[in-house]
Order: C-alpha cells, then sequence, then structure tokens
C-alpha cells in the first residue's frame, strides 16, 4: 500500500514517499519518513518489510559513510547504487534476504542527477523516473506524459502533487502525508510535504 516516486531532471533529482507506516489493516505511524540521506549528494527512498527497510538502510548509509572515512572521497550516486545493489544480491542468496524496493537518487558535478531503481530481487536500471508500490502503479502515467530531462524543480513538484492527486482520486487506502526532497548541486532539501488537502483545491480531487 506504500508509495514512492523519484524524478531526474539534468540538474536534480526529487524523491517523494508516503509517510504511512502500516502493519496488516493497523494504522501505526502517520509521520513516517521513508527517504535517508546516504551522504552529501545521495538519498534514497526505501520501502517494504518495515524491519527490513529500516536496518538495510541503515547498513548501507553506514557503509557509504565508512568508505568515506576510510578513502576520503564519497561514493558518486552511480557506485553507491551499485555497492547497494549488490547487497541486495548477496542477501538474496542467503538465509536472510531483505523484502526491500529502494529508489536512490543523487547529483554528480559530471552527470547531474540521476536516479536508479532497485527492487527487492536486486534488479538495477537507471531510470529517468519510477515509483514502488501502489503511487508507482497509479503515478506512471504521469510521470510518462509530464517527466523530460528539462524539468524545473517546480514543474517536477507539480508533477508530484498530481500523482498525490491520482492516488486519492484511485486508492481506497488513505495516504495523508507525502515526504519530498530534492538532491541538487546544494545538496539534500526537505520541500513542503504534500498532502491532500494542498492538491484538493488545486487538481479538484475532492
Amino acid at each position: 500500500m506504500e508509495g514512492v516516486i523519484g524524478i531526474r531532471a539534468n540538474n536534480f533529482t526529487m524523491l517523494m514517499a508516503d509517510m504511512t507506516s502500516m502493519h496488516s489493516v493497523i494504522l501505526m505511524k502517520r509521520d513516517e519518513k521513508k527517504i535517508y540521506p546516504v551522504s552529501n549528494n545521495i538519498a534514497m527512498a526505501v520501502v517494504g518489510t518495515e524491519g527490513d527497510t529500516h536496518q538495510f538502510a541503515e547498513y548501507i548509509v553506514k557503509n557509504v559513510q565508512l568508505y568515506k572515512m576510510r578513502n576520503g572521497y564519497e561514493l558518486n550516486p552511480k557506485a553507491a547504487a551499485h555497492f547497494t545493489r549488490q547487497n541486495l544480491a548477496d542477501y538474496l542468496r542467503s538465509s536472510t534476504p531483505y523484502r526491500v524496493h529502494i529508489i536512490m537518487g543523487g547529483y554528480d558535478q559530471e552527470n547531474g542527477g540521476q536516479l536508479f531503481f532497485l527492487d527487492d530481487l536486486a534488479s538495477y536500471k537507471e531510470v529517468p523516473y519510477c515509483g514502488h508500490g501502489y503511487g508507482g502503479m497509479f503515478g506512471m502515467s504521469i510521470l510518462d506524459k509530464y517527466c523530460h530531462e528539462n524539468m524545473s524543480v517546480e514543474g517536477a513538484y507539480e508533477v508530484m502533487e498530481k500523482c498525490v492527486a491520482e492516488l486519492q482520486k484511485r486508492l481506497v487506502i488513505n495516504l495523508p502525508n507525502f515526504y519530498v526532497v530534492i538532491v541538487d548541486k546544494d545538496g539534500i532539501r526537505e520541500l513542503d510535504r504534500i498532502t491532500p488537502l494542498t492538491v484538493a483545491a488545486k487538481f479538484k480531487t475532492m
């Protein structure tokens, strides 16, 4: 029932994740941050089995930081995505696989915005946009229509709002809060959260 979406443009990457934590039909939290800062220029959105998401995300974050301490420089987004994919593949072949789905976004000086799709079967693909969960399912046609490499930050944020509006119309489960971050030359920044109220008047979803 979760929803995470990523968009890549020439000069930035934007990630959005719902903030609802559920166990079966029980609502546990409405302020869960599912986007983790990996380094100064990399963030990743992680959804899946509750315990696995936190444990695996912390493992990746700590090891990327350890690499920086040992070598004196940070991994770029593509290298961090390869490292994450390798760990998913190794654990997949063990008795304790991680049931997590990941969107990793970043920025580097040479390539600009970068976005990577990974899932619990260790699939890996660099993409212009992607999603996991029902958020990705309902938002994919919107992303396909509106996303392009020359998007502005405001344009990408509006596309995220359109995806939330579509979820409010079509998904029976209520996802009331969406956490949004941008990764660009200035690092990782939080943007205004998207809620049903913020999109209702704009897109007439209520």
